[in-house]
């Protein structure tokens, strides 16, 4: 037969294991959703089979060797506005976080009161009452909940890092791209001029021999024309030019105009001097910050999925308080004046008319939204590197025949103009020969500044961005003089 003190002791030992449970709680609703996605094993298009790490594609405008462009992508990292607000969200991602942390800590609160008090009908008796008390709060973690709220927000502090990411990777392929454009522009503008300059002389040189009696008015209307035309598209390559030096001031966080005089001088199309590591499909998976950002709100929101889960179950919560009360000060510490209570509390969900479990199948949906998201993101990278790969591998080999087509049209306008002047040919050859050559040397640069672009094209859909360590705990602005003080005058719209 047990004894009174053995069943006291088992009573303790099952009273304490309960409470431990209670402490350690549980967790509920699903602890991760699969990303497994099926995926090629190489590209379409290049590539040796072997992965590439983030850090092998970082800083990949250096290699366009222009210390000028290095500068501008260093300077708008610092300065543009899109990456100060992605900053800004790492910040409140943080504080977030910070205050999900903080509903698994009990609460407590102090209160302190203080009054003088008259008898209604006794006007001469005056009494005064002090109390202060603190009340201490816990909600006990149960099913978890608190703890996939900590959980949902710390996969979206991880996902701002990552929208940062992907902030500077699209910002440095941006201003590299526009500081191509610049060049490219200002190297078609230069052709045009040089190319317009050859047709005045040879209008000069058509007019001379018009005059002589060797060339018909004609041939001298048709010359002035030609370099007429090829003058009048100079101001929109200037326009052209204008608005690219603009966008590429906007872009490092000035002024539109603010770049206009380090741009003025002409300088060389950035030409890229190797070819990018391309890695692997499943590369993108940890190399690209969207689909790494995406990942990590599925992992987000299939913990939120857990928080409305576990609304379903009770909830527990350990309450306390101590208060004190007397007429006078000095007795507040009085153990007669002093009063306690403490004791747990259960919530027991019994009939919400189905809202708790539609709200945990709304939560279920949008996790599936989040999944549906990612693997929209894993294929459009797919894809994005794909069609780069292609639009960079043709052109190469378009440049090539364009250059080859450049060439011989120089050779066939110096003769032409050579056989014109000696009286051997007619000025229709010279005038399809200077065309020739203007339309391929126009065609041949619009060609280099696209195997740029698609070099940039390329480097972004493979990942390949900012790596160095940027600064998200400065916030943008810095307030000062908040604790106590007068307010200033609040001035009304009207007023400013």
């Amino acid at each position: 037969m047990t004894s009174p003190a053995s069943r006291r002791s088992t009573r303790t030992g099952a009273a304490a294991a309960f409470l431990a449970l209670l402490l350690s709680g549980c967790a509920v609703g699903p602890d991760a959703t699969s990303t497994d996605i099926a995926l090629p094993a190489h590209w379409q298009r290049g590539g040796d089979g072997r992965s590439v790490t983030p850090e092998a594609l970082g800083e990949w405008w250096r290699d366009f060797r222009d210390p000028q462009l290095d500068s501008l992508v260093a300077r708008a990292v610092e300065g543009n506005l899109d990456v100060a607000s992605a900053k800004a969200k790492i910040r409140e991602a943080r504080a977030l976080r910070r205050e999900a942390v903080g509903g698994l800590l009990p609460s407590l609160d102090a209160s302190a009161t203080a009054l003088r008090r008259q008898t209604a009908g006794k006007p001469t008796v005056v009494s005064d009452l002090f109390q202060g008390g603190l009340d201490a709060s816990w909600e006990i973690d149960l099913f978890g909940a608190n703890a996939r709220g900590v959980e949902a927000a710390t996969a979206n502090t991880a996902a701002t890092r990552d929208d940062l990411d992907a902030v500077l990777l699209t910002l440095v392929g941006d201003v590299t791209a526009t500081y191509v454009e610049v060049r490219g522009t200002q190297a078609r503008i230069g052709l045009a001029e040089r190319t317009a300059r050859s047709q005045r002389q040879t209008a000069a040189l058509t007019r001379s021999k018009f005059e002589a009696g060797s060339a018909s008015a004609v041939d001298t209307a048709k010359a002035e024309a030609t370099a007429a035309t090829t003058e009048a598209g100079i101001p929109s390559l200037q326009t052209t030019l204008a608005q690219s030096v603009h966008r590429l001031s906007i872009l490092t966080g000035q002024a539109p105009g603010a770049l206009a005089g380090e741009l003025r001088r002409d300088g060389a199309i950035p030409s890229p001097r190797r070819a990018l590591p391309k890695g692997i499909p499943a590369d993108v998976l940890h190399n690209r910050p969207d689909v790494r950002a995406a990942e990590r709100r599925l992992a987000a929101y299939t913990a939120k999925l857990g928080v409305a889960e576990a609304a379903l179950y009770p909830s527990i919560s350990l309450t306390g308080a101590i208060s004190t009360s007397a007429t006078r000060l000095g007795d507040l510490g009085r153990a007669s004046t002093i009063a306690w209570s403490w004791g747990p509390s259960i919530t027991l969900p019994i009939f919400r008319g189905g809202t708790l479990v539609a709200a945990r199948d709304a939560a279920a949906a949008v996790r599936d939204e989040f999944l549906l998201a990612w693997r929209s993101a894993v294929l459009t990278s797919l894809e994005d590197v794909e069609n780069a790969l292609v639009a960079l591998a043709d052109e190469r080999v378009r440049a090539r025949r364009l250059g080859s087509a450049t060439d011989n049209s120089r050779r066939a306008a110096t003769l032409s103009r050579a056989l014109y002047q000696s009286g051997s040919a007619s000025f229709l050859d010279v005038l399809d020969a200077e065309r020739s050559l203007y339309t391929a040397e126009d065609a041949l640069l619009l060609s280099r500044m696209t195997i740029a672009t698609d070099h940039i094209a390329l480097a972004k859909a493979l990942g390949g961005g900012w790596r160095r360590p940027v600064d998200t705990v400065t916030p943008a602005v810095v307030d000062v003089d908040t604790g106590p003080h007068l307010a200033a005058p609040v001035v009304a719209p009207t007023e400013l």
